[in-house]
């Protein structure tokens, strides 16, 4: 039976020293993913850091067309944010979509970002709001930071501090969850900025969330649901599972973008 060393970090500075420090260290954030992981036996980590009691990752702020989500805001905090609410609907529709009640009191933003699990629904919301990952290090596009099933462009005890983005002019985000996990089967996250149009799924792709180019450029021309029955959805590179083959989600991805277009 292994043991694992708990650690509760004052400050992000104090949170990397503990990580370089320890021989095999995991990020404790809100736990939803890791501590399940832990009971499996499939994770054994040397020591836990565990950044709930860093004031400075926590809240959400709102600076004219800016927002600014720090990485250990819960799922529950995302959504009930009047600010968030009123300048971008979609994100915080989609945060209370998340699980249920005791999965979005403990969830973080930056725990899911971090995971990148391929049916989690904040990278779809990141990568089609053009958003950036803010770390104790540098600063890294959503499109260059979602790089496969649970791989992300961190490098070894980087830690994520926050995600930015502008609010689009329209935005929604529709999915299909599973029953029983609330995780998407499929997600389509839309979000027009004049012209600009840019469509990212979540649940659907055998290498995590991308964007849909032909979703894309369809609704660049039409932004509204009929233009999405004109754009042909390839199941080329998508999921196939206990829960649905490639076809079924293919037919989910069209479903969904309608929702999402109609909606925003």
């Amino acid at each position: 039976m292994f043991q694992s060393t708990y650690h509760r970090a004052g400050s992000v500075a104090e949170a990397r020293a503990l990580l370089d420090g320890a021989e095999e260290a995991k990020i404790l954030a809100g736990g939803q993913t890791l501590l399940p992981t832990m009971k499996q036996g499939l994770a054994a980590p040397s020591d836990l850091v565990d950044l709930r009691g860093i004031a400075a990752l926590r809240g959400v702020t709102v600076d004219g067309g800016s927002v600014t989500i720090g990485a250990m805001t819960t799922h529950a905090e995302v959504a009930a944010h009047d600010g968030l609410a009123r300048l971008c609907p979609a994100l915080a529709a989609l945060a209370g979509g998340i699980g249920d009640p005791a999965v979005r009191h403990m969830g973080t933003i930056g725990g899911s970002v971090a995971n990148n699990d391929p049916a989690a629904d904040y990278p779809a919301a990141l990568l089609a709001l053009d958003a950036v990952v803010v770390t104790d290090a540098r600063e890294i596009p959503a499109e260059e930071y979602f790089a496969g099933l649970f791989t992300t462009a961190l490098d070894e005890g980087e830690i994520v501090t926050s995600v930015r983005f502008t609010a689009p002019g329209r935005a929604a985000y529709a999915k299909f969850p599973n029953p029983a996990s609330r995780y998407a089967m499929v997600g389509v996250f839309v979000a027009k900025t004049g012209d600009d149009v840019r469509v990212a799924v979540t649940g659907a792709g055998e290498d995590g969330v991308f964007r849909h180019e032909g979703l894309e450029a369809a609704l660049a021309a039409d932004f509204s649901p009929a233009a999405v029955d004109g754009v042909e959805i390839s199941g080329e590179g998508l999921m196939s599972d206990i829960h649905g083959g490639v076809d079924y989600r293919a037919q989910l991805i069209a479903v969904m973008a309608k929702r999402a277009v109609a909606a925003a």
